[in-house]
């Protein structure tokens, strides 16, 4: 954690493919951040995540790698229990398991798994993975039955015992309250979705995350983990396309029913139907104008590479203990190395 912000500085890729999973974990272990997300889109993000812990390890600097997030409900708690394990091992113990839980139309369509009430099936899906590693690691007979996972059987021969550096901590992602009370129930870290303010993170977030630690049997505080836009160069000029994109991003999200809580909190909440409507005519392009200054500024933190760690520290210094800078396309590799020390 750095002495001066008071949280640890992490790089996020969207680009977990075996090349551009050790590509980032050589460019985060030799700009010195201290640990890498890799997130679900077109690859496996466990497999990603085992090949930059072994990556970031011969480049002379062991990280945290993180799975930011993986897709539970694509998945079930044994499949996610053995590969999060197996991950650990090649991270020697600093790997942290963080899930999310993707929409409806994508669980049932693009993954052909069964959907139900996210929040209650996340809450006991957590519950089995923990419930099989502590079988993993005791020897106890496993025997959790849930309404929607049930896992019963665990014979030596699929066994792979206790993990010598212990079971990763499990982060769990969300926006809405009763994801964010889930994960101060259930989880140790919570990922803030890019998607989200200073304000709503104080005002929404972290009390809900409170509520549900009250009625939690953990007892570490929750880690806050936040994800935010960035946008960093020397110049206005070299700072043009990331803006662009990053609008457009914010777009994107502004337009979608389930953040509209966030717009709301802004008094955003016209511009959201703004958003949606042009969403539904295909108008990507166009939403991105409505996209002012104050919405851009709310989300994002822009500047020199100096200016943007003085804002990532009034913006989340006591209030989260990872930041993670997820790279711009259009940024400069020694802009993006600059955040780190």
């Amino acid at each position: 954690m750095s002495e001066t912000t008071g949280f640890h500085i992490e790089v996020g890729t969207r680009d977990a493919s075996p090349r551009g999973a050790e590509s980032a974990a050589r460019f985060a272990a030799e700009s010195g951040f201290e640990g890498l997300q890799l997130t679900e889109l077109q690859h496996d993000p466990f497999i990603g995540a085992a090949l930059a812990a072994r990556e970031a390890q011969r480049a002379g600097r062991a990280i945290r790698v993180s799975t930011a997030i993986a897709v539970a409900f694509a998945r079930n708690p044994m499949t996610v229990a053995a590969a999060a394990n197996d991950v650990q091992l090649a991270a020697q113990g600093r790997f942290a398991l963080g899930l999310g839980s993707q929409v409806q139309p994508h669980i049932e369509r693009r993954f052909s798994m069964p959907w139900s009430a996210p929040a209650p099936r996340m809450r006991e899906f957590i519950g089995a993975v923990r419930a099989i590693w502590r079988a993993w690691e005791t020897g106890d007979k496993l025997a959790f039955q849930g309404e929607h996972y049930r896992h019963t059987l665990m014979t030596p021969m699929f066994d792979p015992g206790p993990n010598p550096h212990g079971n990763p901590p499990i982060w769990l992602a969300g926006v809405g309250t009763a994801m964010t009370r889930l994960a101060g129930e259930a989880a140790d870290g919570f990922v803030a979705h890019a998607f989200t303010t200073r304000e709503y993170l104080s005002e929404v977030s972290v009390p809900a995350l409170a509520a549900g630690r009250a009625r939690s049997a953990l007892t570490e505080p929750v880690k806050l983990i936040a994800l935010p836009f960035v946008v960093v160069g020397p110049d206005a000029a070299a700072r043009a396309a990331q803006e662009a994109a990053v609008r457009q991003q914010i777009a994107f999200y502004g337009s979608t029913p389930s953040y509209r809580a966030v717009m709301e909190l802004h008094g955003w909440a016209d511009t959201a139907d703004r958003m949606h409507d042009a969403s539904r005519r295909g108008e990507w392009r166009e939403m991105a104008g409505l996209v002012d200054d104050d919405m851009l500024d709310a989300f994002a933190v822009a500047g020199t590479p100096a200016e943007v760690r003085a804002a990532l520290d009034d913006r989340f210094a006591g209030l989260a203990d990872t930041v993670c800078i997820g790279v711009p396309d259009a940024a400069a590799p020694e802009d993006i190395a600059a955040l780190a020390g």
